[in-house]
């Protein structure tokens, strides 16, 4: 039976730009009709192009996506779709920007979908060890600003896993605050915050940059 690819395009916003993930496509090569685009912001992760290629999908066939967060907010649910795909669809994975995530490899004996599943797991362990860091980090930095007599209000919304990618962004000059809160789903007096709290607990350089 003849395996067919399918590639698998997402961005947060409406407004980004999926042209480097169809570029990446188009080299492997995915054909045109077969590329499943998803324009959905980070908190509305309903996917109707995502659902509409897995109904497509046959055991045998392959996925291609430029990188692993294409597939999920988190690692949780990048290991759950990834779950999904290769043992319940029983197709391929390829993730062109990590050649280690490509089911189809044989190496020394080991199928692709052993090493890419342990890969996972360690990227997930790693992802789950700095989101316990950032905690930790927020809630000593708070137990010293209360030594301090800094008062606290209502709680400040937990800082994203996403936000360290839109943080440079900003620091770049690439978006404004105001762009920042869109994509991060909120608005820029909370993206604001979020970059004054994680240059304190990362203890950032920020040269003339004024936030």
């Amino acid at each position: 039976m003849e395996r067919i690819c399918y590639g698998y395009v997402r961005v947060s916003s409406k407004e980004q730009n999926i042209g480097r993930q169809i570029a990446a496509l188009e080299k492997v090569p995915v054909p045109e009709e077969n590329i499943y685009i998803d324009k959905q912001s980070g908190k509305d992760f309903d996917r109707p192009n995502y659902q509409k290629m897995m109904n497509q999908l046959r055991a045998g066939d392959v996925v291609f996506v430029k990188s692993i967060d294409r597939l999920g907010r988190n690692y949780d649910e990048i290991i759950e779709q990834w779950r999904l795909l290769t043992k319940t669809k029983d197709v391929d994975i390829v993730v062109i920007d990590f050649p280690l995530l490509d089911t189809r490899n044989h190496v020394n004996g080991l199928t692709g979908k052993f090493i890419a599943d342990i890969v996972l797991q360690i990227l997930s362990y790693v992802a789950q060890i700095e989101r316990e860091n950032i905690r930790q980090r927020q809630a000593e930095g708070i137990a010293v600003a209360k030594l301090r007599g800094v008062a606290f209000g209502r709680p400040a919304k937990e800082i994203p896993e996403e936000f360290p990618h839109v943080f440079e962004l900003w620091r770049q000059g690439k978006i404004s605050m105001r762009r920042a809160g869109k994509i991060m789903g909120t608005n820029h007096t909370t993206v604001s915050k979020w970059i004054k709290l994680y240059i304190e607990e990362n203890d950032i350089y920020m040269g003339d940059k004024k936030v």
